[in-house]
Formats: structure tokens, C-alpha cells, sequence
């Protein structure tokens, strides 16, 4: 059983398959003490080394592609490590033996809500690349009055910094006074886009909440800091958005899918109350927007500590 270097480089998190392709091309990986070339395969008891650092990897098929939810607080990183010690979305993810997290995107600091994290580093390459179109949604607070030439421009689009953007779809959420909210759909995951966006028309962003990712939502019943594991059918339905393959045994086992399986039978009324809800209660808080709740399995949401390894990103 065998595998193709630059794709299990990929796989790992350490970049793109063509970036890995570049680092084999330089001459910075080697496989059992020789320096390995583009499209070599690889094998299960191979000893691969990049710069010299051993790397620990699988082949594909003995891996079970996981991919967990994420609601992120306000004031975490989207870092590994911070210099300045302020929390990270990773402090309180899930051990993960013999694998690392990569997670799917970014939010600012002062952003919160849904993110996704795998341990497939091509799935995580493909969900973030521009060319696949991945829509990322968002509820937002604004202040000040968007008006209609404003709404017009946001769609059509407008020219910011780093070039040409706009709102795939822009809605009316409601809100009291100076502030409104809205429910924003963007294809792109560019640094702080959405509120560069609003700011393009004179107008603040005052909170954003992501709210999906591609087919995922945000769940009406996680919290914040809090997780969930996705199953199989829905981590098959997130792969087939970038034509990757499905694998085979994926999904939760043992005392995470009962826990989800209980949740499922829980009724409704029991669960009601938006993610919106989940923040502090403001007066000009809108109506939850009208979504269906992700059908994630849960793992209880449990905080614990980080497992992460070595940051071979960094090589």
C-alpha cells in the first residue's frame, strides 16, 4: 500500500499539494535518507524527513477523515502559538493521537462563530482555495443606515486594497436604533473582507458572527468555546463540494454517536433558541435567521487541552 509524496505532505497540513510539490522539487525532502522527487510513492514503514526533521504520517486509507465544529469566542487567536499568550481556538480542542488539526480559515479576534477544523490538510487547502467558491455566511451588526444605493454597490461589488469585491447575497435581519443587523454571503476567505466591505460605504461593523461554511452550519445547540464532530454523511457532503473522495469508515463511534444519538431524540422544543441567542442578549438583537440546524454529531463539547505536535509548517 502506497501513496504519492506530495499528496500525503499535503494531507498532513504542511500546505498545498503544488506547494509540496515545489518543497520535493527543492530538494528539502528525503524518503529513507534519500532525496526524494515529485510523484514518488511512499510507503507505510518509509521514514520521511523534511529539512532534516522527521515526519510522522499514514497512508490515506488507514486514516479516518475527521473534521470537527468549532464556535469561536470573542478575544481567541487563529494561531497555534501567540507570543503575547492570549488564548488560541486551539486550547480547547480535542486531543488527536499520532495527527494534528488544521483548521479552515480564519476569523479576527474580534469575530466569533463557526469554524472548521480537519485532519486532512487537502481537504482544509480545498475549502479554503478561491477557485472552489466555498460561500462562507455571516450574521452582522452594523451601525448606521445601509441604504438601498449602499446595498446596491455591496452586491454589485466595489474595489478594495487588495482588488475587486462583493456580497453574494445581502438580507435585512432587523434591529432597534442605530444598529441593524444583516445576513452577508461571501465565496472568499480574504482578511477581514466583510468588514472591509461595509467600511467601503462608511459604515462599522459593531459584531460578525459566522454562521456557515460551505454545507455546514453553525448548530443551534453548541456553545461557545464549545465543539462538535461531524459524522460521516456530513463530512461526505462537505468533500464532495471540492471533489475529493469519500472514505470509507469515517464517522463517530462508540460514546459520541450515542450522545448524538440521543440528541436527535430530543424534541425540538427542548433545543429551540438561535445561535444569536447564545451572545449576549442585546436589545437590538435580531430575529434568528431562518436556518436548520446542521445535523452534526456531537462529542459533547467537552473542553480540553490541545494536542497538537510540531508545527512542521514552519520546516
Amino acid at each position: 500500500m502506497s501513496e504519492k509524496l506530495q499528496k500525503v505532505l499535503a494531507r498532513i497540513g504542511l500546505g498545498s499539494r503544488r506547494y509540496m510539490e515545489e518543497v520535493i522539487a527543492a530538494g528539502r525532502v528525503s524518503v529513507n535518507g534519500k532525496i526524494a522527487q515529485v510523484g514518488e510513492r511512499i510507503e507505510p514503514t518509509d521514514e520521511l524527513r523534511i529539512d532534516g526533521r522527521k515526519v510522522q504520517f499514514q497512508i490515506e486509507d488507514e486514516i479516518r477523515r475527521r473534521v470537527l465544529i468549532y464556535y469561536k469566542p470573542e478575544g481567541e487567536i487563529c494561531s497555534r502559538n501567540d507570543p503575547e499568550k492570549r488564548p488560541t481556538v486551539f486550547d480547547n480542542l480535542p486531543q488527536i493521537s499520532n495527527d494534528r488539526w488544521v483548521m479552515v480559515g480564519r476569523l479576527d479576534i474580534n469575530s466569533t462563530g463557526l469554524l472548521l477544523f480537519t485532519n486532512d490538510g487537502e481537504l482544509a487547502n480545498r475549502l479554503m482555495h478561491p477557485s472552489n467558491e466555498i460561500e462562507r455566511e455571516y450574521a452582522v451588526r452594523v451601525m448606521g443606515e445601509v441604504t438601498k444605493e449602499m446595498r446596491n454597490n455591496l452586491l454589485k461589488g466595489v474595489t478594495l486594497d487588495d482588488g475587486p469585491a462583493k456580497f453574494e447575497s445581502f438580507s435585512d435581519l432587523g434591529g432597534e436604533g442605530i444598529n441593524r443587523w444583516y445576513q452577508v454571503v461571501v465565496k472568499e476567505g480574504r482578511n477581514r473582507e466583510v468588514r472591509r466591505l461595509f467600511e467601503s460605504q462608511g459604515l462599522k461593523v459593531s459584531r460578525l458572527l459566522r454562521t456557515r461554511y460551505g454545507s455546514v452550519m453553525l448548530p443551534r445547540e453548541l456553545r461557545t468555546g464549545r465543539w462538535m464532530e461531524l459524522d460521516k454523511q456530513d463530512i461526505d457532503n462537505l468533500v464532495k463540494q471540492v471533489e475529493l473522495k469519500p472514505r470509507q469508515g469515517t464517522g463517530l463511534y462508540g460514546m459520541a454517536k450515542r450522545r448524538a444519538e440521543r440528541m436527535t431524540e430530543k424534541p425540538m422544543a427542548a433545543r429551540r433558541g438561535g445561535f444569536l441567542r447564545q451572545q449576549r442578549r442585546d436589545s437590538d438583537t435580531p430575529q434568528q435567521p431562518q436556518q436548520q440546524a446542521n445535523p452534526s454529531s456531537s462529542n459533547g463539547g467537552q473542553r480540553k487541552p490541545a494536542g497538537q505536535g510540531k508545527n512542521f509548517k514552519k520546516f
